[in-house]
């Protein structure tokens, strides 16, 4: 209890002090409550954590340890293995066919970014922008996701067949063709570009559709007062807003594209004359046909490290813009 004196000899009636209180969002005065301190990381949680540490060590970093020290041995798997150093390494560098699969693999990046990239960017637009028929749009979009790829791609093959295929009896209707989609080392890759498109566009699709749905409709708003046509709304407005998300697909797309393996492997199987060898492709001829695990391990360790380092680059260059 305080008792305060004032001025001229009068004894001013008792104050007592008033806990501290708080209001607690509604305007009711709540007593302060302290939260307890955060308790360190005990013998508990790691209990907890060590069934996920033991699986993605077993499954991630120790297959990726084993190929590493494969790469440098020469096996079948199931003898004794014998230590050859660098030679597997020397190998793969005088294989021509290397060479010829890298620009077939770079070549198929390059037309999957120009052809493939822009598509689901642009469904997002058009599917968002509808009102009735949005949700069947939606579905026909995700379905090739829903197929099998090795069934999607049997129907793929189909449609390029040059003789009884869907796509040249349609275009014979019109007077083109015959045209051999995959026969042909100039259409062969295109052709395959076309297929991994259709087969993934349509989850990429969903990630762009949610991306926008965060987009505040008072920038459209306000740009439609200034008089802004569809064009300059998409180019000022709806880009802008995406480009965390652009960039963040543009890199896992071209880690994704270096890795093809399902489209060269079930409708080219490579050809023809080599034209649609892709890298996985070719690990996958060094292992299970010519029986040479050391080569394939040390190619799959330099496609990592390839990759590992430009993603890293690409991170850093884009840095600036994901975060401005």
């Amino acid at each position: 209890m305080t008792i305060v004196q004032p001025a001229g000899g009068a004894t001013a009636p008792p104050q007592t002090e008033q806990p501290d209180t708080r209001t607690d969002g509604r305007g009711l005065g709540l007593p302060s409550l302290r939260r307890p301190g955060r308790r360190g990381f005990g013998l508990a949680s790691l209990l907890f954590l060590l069934p996920l540490l033991l699986l993605f060590g077993c499954f991630a970093w120790w297959p990726i340890g084993r190929s590493v020290i494969l790469g440098f041995q020469e096996t079948d798997l199931v003898n004794q293995p014998t230590w050859v150093g660098l030679d597997n390494f020397h190998f793969l560098f005088n294989d021509p066919l290397l060479w010829t699969t890298l620009r077939n693999t770079a070549w198929f990046v390059v037309l999957a970014l120009v052809i493939g990239f822009p598509v689901p960017i642009m469904l997002a637009m058009l599917v968002t922008e509808l009102r009735r028929l949005g949700g069947v749009f939606r579905v026909l979009i995700y379905l090739p996701v829903v197929v099998p790829p090795v069934v999607a791609l049997m129907l793929w093959r189909w449609f390029y067949d040059p003789d009884f295929g869907l796509f040249n009896q349609v275009l014979g209707y019109i007077g083109l063709g015959p045209y051999p989609w995959l026969q042909s080392a100039t259409s062969a890759m295109p052709s395959l570009v076309l297929a991994a498109t259709w087969a993934n566009a349509g989850s990429t699709t969903l990630i762009y559709m949610a991306a926008l749905s965060s987009v505040p409709a008072d920038l459209y708003e306000a740009a439609e007062l200034d008089g802004a046509s569809i064009r300059r709304r998409i180019w000022h407005v709806t880009l802008p807003q995406l480009r965390g998300v652009i960039l963040i697909m543009l890199l896992l797309q071209i880690i994704g594209t270096f890795q093809v393996f399902t489209e060269p492997f079930i409708l080219t199987d490579g050809g023809p004359e080599d034209s649609t060898v892709s890298i996985l492709l070719l690990i996958y001829r060094y292992a299970f046909l010519n029986g040479d695990y050391g080569t394939a391990a040390a190619l799959s360790v330099l496609l990592a490290l390839v990759l590992a380092v430009l993603s890293a680059v690409y991170l850093r260059l884009t840095r600036k813009w994901s975060t401005s």
